[in-house]
């Protein structure tokens, strides 16, 4: 006699809400994650003040949020929205490279951003890397936003300069090289190779980072170190 082993169920689709206020967007990015089997559009919204009420209602996994809206604009709208125990994760759509708005966006918890004139496929699957717990911002836009932070002012920057070294230097000797891996763009795979880890344990220590900070995903662990002075231009300096 034979036996069957029951198949596994085919995985929840990851559960998309679009917000943008223009109606042929939405209706563009309804178009486009159509094709998506993996990814369910579940709701519609045409301004940051319906987010929040979308987001309660709707649980959606991944929000993605265009930033110039009328009556609020989804900066205060991912602010306010990654407060939340449950927040969903936050893609900003933009026109702009390195925006001003982009970078506070990051700073308040956004997994990351694309632009609107990003191939279809690209931000398919930039909602499907943050879903997963991915940021969707390369190395190059990392530093791109970073020197953006960098020119915001020399007061500002001495201020998050002096709390950011403080906070780097509460982090634990293999904590703090992890930190700076991760601030030059560095995949959990290469972090492993580098300091001779496995990867379970980098994954491990870029967690224990994330929480000992409240942050929400690994752009805000450059920008703290980046804003502690540890990385140069091209980010090969080695920790002071």
């Amino acid at each position: 006699m034979t036996t069957t082993t029951p198949a596994e169920p085919a995985p929840r689709p990851v559960r998309l809400l679009v917000v943008d206020d223009d109606p042929l967007v939405r209706a563009g990015l309804a178009l486009m994650f159509g094709g998506a089997e993996d990814i369910e559009i579940v709701g519609e919204g045409a301004d940051g003040t319906e987010v929040a009420a979308l987001a309660e209602r709707l649980r959606p996994d991944v929000v993605l949020m265009d930033l110039r809206m009328p009556a609020m604009d989804g900066l205060t709208a991912t602010e306010r929205l990654r407060t939340r125990p449950d927040a969903p994760e936050v893609i900003v759509l933009t026109t702009f490279h390195a925006d001003e708005q982009v970078l506070r966006a990051i700073r308040a918890g956004a997994a990351g951003f694309v632009l609107k004139d990003t191939p279809p496929a690209r931000i398919v699957e930039a909602v499907r890397r943050v879903a997963a717990g991915d940021p969707v911002l390369s190395p190059a836009v990392t530093r791109q936003l970073m020197h953006r932070a960098a020119g915001a002012g020399p007061s500002g920057h001495d201020g998050r300069a002096g709390t950011a070294r403080r906070r780097i230097a509460a982090l634990a000797g293999r904590e703090r090289e992890v930190a700076i891996a991760v601030a030059r763009g560095r995949s959990n795979a290469e972090i492993a190779a580098t300091l001779y880890l496995s990867v379970a344990t980098v994954k491990t220590q870029v967690s224990r980072i994330l929480a000992r900070f409240g942050f929400n995903n690994r752009v805000q662990i450059a920008l703290l170190v980046h804003d502690a002075g540890l990385l140069d231009d091209d980010g090969a300096r080695p920790p002071a």
